[in-house]
């Protein structure tokens, strides 16, 4: 729990509240031996490309569309989780993951399963407050951060 909560932690300051509320709310729902866990928040531009180049120039399969700065982990608006069953890890869309999901729908947040087209990416969930990632990123070559940090002015 507490590397889930790290993770939390780095998402943007508007929503890190949110996420914090709908994942506690999430492994209170969950039943025993069985609860989320946060595997990525906040990812670095340089983290997308890594991610982006493997199954494409690096060994490995494809487990992203995102080149950096077209993912909404980009500017702290998305996580990853995983549900540990029983301690091991399992990516099963079962009905405890479900739950994870609808508590995290309820608090405002979309669910890359839902996502149109072919592409599926059932640990993903996000919120864009609004923005496109053409306008995230139009802030981010402008330098809008808030001072002293990486988070974007949003």
């Amino acid at each position: 729990m507490d590397s889930s909560i790290a993770q939390l932690n780095t998402l943007h300051p508007k929503i890190r509240a949110i996420a914090l509320n709908a994942y506690n709310e999430a492994v209170a729902a969950t039943p025993k031996g069985a609860h989320p866990v946060i595997t990525q928040g906040l990812r670095s531009f340089a983290e997308s490309e890594k991610l982006y180049q493997q199954g494409r120039t690096t060994p490995g399969p494809i487990v992203s569309k995102a080149k950096a700065g077209q993912s909404w982990h980009n500017y702290g608006l998305a996580l990853d989780f995983v549900l540990l069953v029983n301690g091991k890890q399992t990516w099963q869309v079962n009905t405890d993951w479900l739950t994870v999901v609808n508590i995290f729908k309820k608090h405002g947040f979309t669910w890359g399963g839902n996502f149109a087209g072919n592409f599926k990416d059932y640990p993903h969930l996000e919120i864009k407050l609004g923005y496109t990632l053409t306008q995230l990123t139009a802030l981010y070559n402008a330098g809008k951060f808030i001072p002293g940090t990486t988070y974007l002015l949003i």
